[in-house]
């Protein structure tokens, strides 16, 4: 360590390292369109993003004229199959988000993501945008098995076990990141910029940034 207050800065995936929501609504608006459904705009499905692809699909069909389970069992491997496809085509980090990986990496952190997007389908997203060698490990939510993504603790813990231990924190943008932080007994910091579900406030993180800029002196606050 070079002084940094944290040894490990873990981050969510999809509203908080990256703004994915323009390819999540395309692979949800092809299962809409082979269902005869007209599309959804985009920031309708961002708060849809969470719980994984299946949760995301159920409530894109319940928004745009309901669903049974068959028709979700047979949409679901269609969307996977699209947004593997497509997975990068509009996914771009967030502002600032590239300089301060720079500034936490150039101070000796340890960079990780733990997201509840199936692993395989976040290794190939932050191979495709050049990013995989910025993260010492990338958990998803079917690493650690059924049942134990985010809000579990068990991700949070991984991460640690997977980047040789140390003071950690976690910055997310959904309660089921900060809720799995502090399950952790880790620091949890809330993006405002992200895929809400509701009042950044309401989260009860440790720290709220609107901006990547500002995470840097957060942690150092925190510390």
């Amino acid at each position: 360590m070079t002084g940094f207050p944290f040894d490990i800065v873990g981050f969510d995936l999809d509203g908080t390292l990256l703004d994915t929501s323009g390819d999540l609504a395309a692979a949800v608006n092809h299962v809409l369109a082979l269902n005869d459904r007209a599309p959804l705009a985009v920031e309708a499905v961002k708060p849809m993003v969470g719980l994984g692809a299946r949760h995301m699909l159920k409530q894109g069909l319940a928004a745009s004229g309901g669903f049974d389970e068959a028709m979700l069992d047979i949409g679901y491997p269609l969307l996977l199959e699209h947004y593997a496809a497509n997975i990068s085509a509009h996914t771009v980090p967030f502002p600032g988000l590239l300089d301060t990986l720079d500034v936490l990496q150039a101070s000796g952190v340890t960079l990780a993501i733990v997201t509840n997007k199936f692993e395989h389908m976040a290794v190939k997203l932050i191979g495709e945008l050049g990013l995989s060698e910025r993260f010492a490990c990338i958990i998803g939510g079917d690493t650690m098995g059924k049942g134990n993504a985010k809000p579990s603790p068990l991700p949070i813990h991984e991460m640690i076990r997977r980047t040789g231990g140390g003071r950690a924190a976690f910055v997310g943008d959904s309660i089921f990141d900060i809720d799995a932080a502090k399950a952790a007994g880790i620091p949890s910091i809330a993006v405002s910029f992200g895929f809400l579900w509701q009042p950044v406030e309401e989260l009860e993180a440790d720290a709220v940034i609107d901006h990547f800029d500002e995470l840097v002196s957060a942690l150092h606050r925190l510390a």
